[in-house]
């Protein structure tokens, strides 16, 4: 079996009680280690090609900032203050901004790597859970506790005094807090045995993973032959992987090496799994250090120079690229032939479909026009034989 990953991919893990650690993902060897702590769930990003960026919270005082790194250095070189105690944190995919989620709902932006505040807005009405950012780099999509995903065009927010013009749409369909997002292509409706931490989709965007409180990684199909679906609801339920972490699954992230897509997942346990994709089984597991708690994990290449710690490049948390990204342009140019195909065929598809129901319109139309005809011509029969009946009578008398 191939290496479930190549050396120079990163995984980089957070904790709530402890320090952001480097790892290399072929053998579980810790590559480096960041100071800082207390970083709650989803509270690391990683900006452009140099930059870490984690949010930290004081229980002592109630109070949150973001801590900025660099690869060749152990200290974080920028603390900078929030207004208020923020957990998720997501990077414009240049790198140049920071959106930082507020535990009253609002989502401050910080300047990178100045860390200068730029603006906040109110997103939800409850704290923010987490983040993510389309293929392009064009829309800001935000879910909160109150069960809501907002939908937000990040130029807008930065081009117009008011939030209200930037809002494009808000989703809400959930009962609990919106816990992860993930955005692709597709969709679909599923229930899962437990609380859900933890969502990504593979590079095809034809099946996603999620990350159970159970402690599973579980496993479903997004892509469906419609021709083929009676129902919206008629899809098939979710894989549970095996085995399972023994603690809640906090982080699942995705990453391809030599063709072969594996899955990296994390526990609140401090077990890492990584897994191939394929098999749904786990082809290697490593835990974090004194078996702390992992709140986040993301994915990192290293560069293609050496150095120690300074050897690494950051990545977006499904998409690996050197340099900054130049969005949906440049995943178009490197997409297999494979994805292609895929997308064609779901494109004849959908072409089919929607041809044959235009059809099915036009036949309605056409039905319902002849029998309005139909009961226009009776009403006028019924109106003229009611008017001879009352001559008749005035003729009579």
């Amino acid at each position: 079996m191939s290496s479930p990953s190549s050396p120079d991919q990163i995984l980089l893990t957070t904790s709530s009680d402890g320090p952001v650690n480097a790892y290399d993902a072929l053998t579980g060897t810790v590559l480096g280690r960041f100071n800082g702590g207390q970083s709650p769930r989803r509270g690391i990003a990683l900006a452009g090609k140099s930059l870490i960026a984690t949010s930290h919270v004081s229980l002592d005082t109630n109070t949150g900032c973001v801590y900025l790194y660099n690869w060749w250095s152990s200290s974080a070189f920028r603390y900078a203050p929030v207004p208020e105690p923020v957990a998720p944190l997501i990077a414009t995919l240049d790198g140049s901004y920071l959106f930082c989620g507020g535990m009253s709902g609002h989502v401050h932006s910080l300047a990178l790597p100045s860390c200068d505040h730029m603006f906040s807005f109110t997103a939800h009405s409850s704290p923010v859970s987490c983040f993510s950012i389309n293929d392009d780099g064009s829309l800001l999509l935000t879910g909160g506790d109150d069960g809501a995903i907002s939908v937000f065009s990040i130029l807008s927010l930065f081009d117009s005094t008011s939030t209200e013009s930037a809002t494009l749409c808000r989703l809400a369909g959930h009962a609990s807090a919106v816990t992860a997002i993930s955005v692709g292509m597709g969709g679909a409706g599923l229930v899962f045995p437990c609380m859900i931490w933890s969502v990504v989709m593979d590079s095809t965007e034809s099946q996603f993973y999620a990350g159970g409180s159970d402690g599973h990684v579980y496993s479903a199909h997004m892509k469906m032959d419609r021709r083929q679906s009676k129902r919206a609801d008629e899809l098939a339920e979710p894989v549970k992987w095996e085995p399972g972490h023994g603690a809640a699954v906090t982080a699942v992230v995705a990453m391809v090496n030599a063709g072969q897509q594996h899955l990296v997942s994390a526990s609140e346990g401090g077990c890492i799994r990584v897994w191939c994709a394929e098999s749904k089984r786990s082809v290697r597991a490593f835990w974090n250090e004194q078996g702390r708690s992992i709140s986040d994990l993301v994915v990192a290449r290293r560069a293609r120079y050496s150095g120690g710690v300074g050897g690494f490049v950051g990545s977006c948390r499904q998409h690996d690229f050197e340099g900054p990204s130049s969005g949906f342009s440049s995943r178009e140019i490197i997409r297999p032939a494979r994805e292609v195909s895929e997308m064609e065929e779901s494109l004849k598809v959908v072409a089919k479909d929607r041809k044959r129901a235009v059809e099915t319109l036009e036949a309605a139309i056409e039905t319902y026009q002849r029998l309005l005809v139909l009961i226009l011509k009776e009403g006028n029969g019924g109106g003229g034989s009611n008017s001879n009946s009352s001559i008749k009578d005035s003729t009579e008398d």
